[in-house]
């Protein structure tokens, strides 16, 4: 098999990393034999949740580490760098895949292409201690992990979820961003989010359809119909409630850098392919990181009157769940538990329409 054809396969695996509403913030290079530049990209001009980059960045570290995994099974090693002279907003990561006999085929490809986000509730069921120590093999030494799993944690955590989801849906600046990325009426999308995948039962599915059509229309049902209970119950405070456990994947030093935020990534890959082979499912739970660290770092992130008071005071209550030490050193958050594969998903752009037209070409 010529190495054009190598390349080809690792990145079709690549680009079935996760990324936040399915943004995909990468495009591929082919630059010479076993050679790859990834032109990454964040959306911080037009995405409230990633007005700093990282979870972009988060994103492209999981990219990196799928294509690592993938490149195994071709005994292949990679060695990834980025440019520094390639600006923050638009990264430029040098992929090489370079022949080691020694390397050993990484079990965890097969998770791949069904690792999926589950929006809807899971069982309560504890983790076992078999599971917990696979997890925490997978993040390496550089991370730890933090279980919220007992009943009455799991129900702090789910009343902390519940008002970071009311900031979400009471900002313009979030409704732009959910009206851009769903996709309605929809089982799959490759670029977007599906509707059936958003976790809401059907009635309340149409109805924010309804709703979603103006930034006026969602005010009045806010205003006057108590518009964020029906998706913030749904959304956040029942699955908040229906898991096994959440999780904070903790950096042992506080992530600054775009460096650390894309090793981050390549971490919380490597923890949801584990539990997607250990066949549980996950959902992330970013958000309340997100808002938190606007208010810790003094971020402007919505024109709404009130908002950075309300991210402040969810920091408050992430604190008083997790502690200053977790909130401060968490780079990803979710829930995870046995569950039901979900029928609906996204998906992914096809290749041919990542890849830059280059000379190797």
């Amino acid at each position: 098999m010529d190495s054009s054809t190598t390349v080809l396969q690792i990145l079709d695996f690549a680009r079935w990393a996760p990324s936040g509403d399915n943004t995909q913030p990468w495009r591929f290079e082919i630059i010479g034999p076993n050679r790859v530049a990834v032109h990454g990209f964040d959306t911080r001009d037009h995405c409230v949740y990633d007005l700093d980059g990282h979870p972009s960045q988060i994103s492209i570290g999981a990219m990196i580490e799928t294509a690592a995994i993938a490149a195994s099974h071709h005994q292949l090693r990679t060695e990834a760098r980025r440019r520094l002279d390639s600006p923050d907003t638009h990264p430029v990561f040098d992929l090489e895949f370079i022949a080691d006999p020694v390397i050993v085929p990484d079990r965890l490809l097969a998770s791949v292409k069904t690792r999926s986000v589950q929006r809807r509730p899971l069982k309560t069921q504890p983790l076992t201690t078999q599971q917990k120590q696979a997890f925490a093999a997978s993040v390496g030494p550089d991370y730890s992990i933090e279980w919220i799993e007992r009943g009455a944690e799991r129900l702090k955590v789910a009343k902390m979820l519940f008002h970071s989801a009311k900031i979400r849906l009471v900002i313009p600046e979030a409704y732009r961003v959910h009206k851009d990325i769903i996709e309605w009426q929809a089982r799959f999308s490759e670029e977007r989010v599906p509707d059936q995948a958003l976790g809401t039962d059907p009635i309340t599915t149409r109805l924010m359809r309804f709703v979603m059509q103006s930034w006026d229309r969602v005010e009045m049902f806010n205003r006057f119909f108590a518009g964020t209970w029906a998706p913030r119950l749904q959304l956040d405070f029942v699955p908040g409630l229906a898991c096994a456990a959440h999780f904070l994947l903790l950096a042992k030093t506080p992530a600054r850098t775009i460096d650390e935020y894309v090793a981050a990534g390549r971490a919380t890959q490597r923890f949801w392919l584990t539990a997607t082979q250990l066949g549980l499912q996950l959902q992330p739970e970013v958000t309340p990181l997100v808002f938190t660290r606007y208010a810790r770092e003094g971020i402007a992130f919505s024109s709404k009157p009130g908002s950075q008071q309300m991210a402040q005071r969810l920091g408050q209550r992430f604190v008083d769940v997790v502690g200053e030490h977790a909130v401060a050193h968490a780079v990803f958050m979710a829930r995870v538990g046995n569950g039901q594969q979900p029928s609906s998903r996204s998906l992914r752009r096809p290749l041919d329409s990542l890849l830059i037209k280059g000379a190797a070409q």
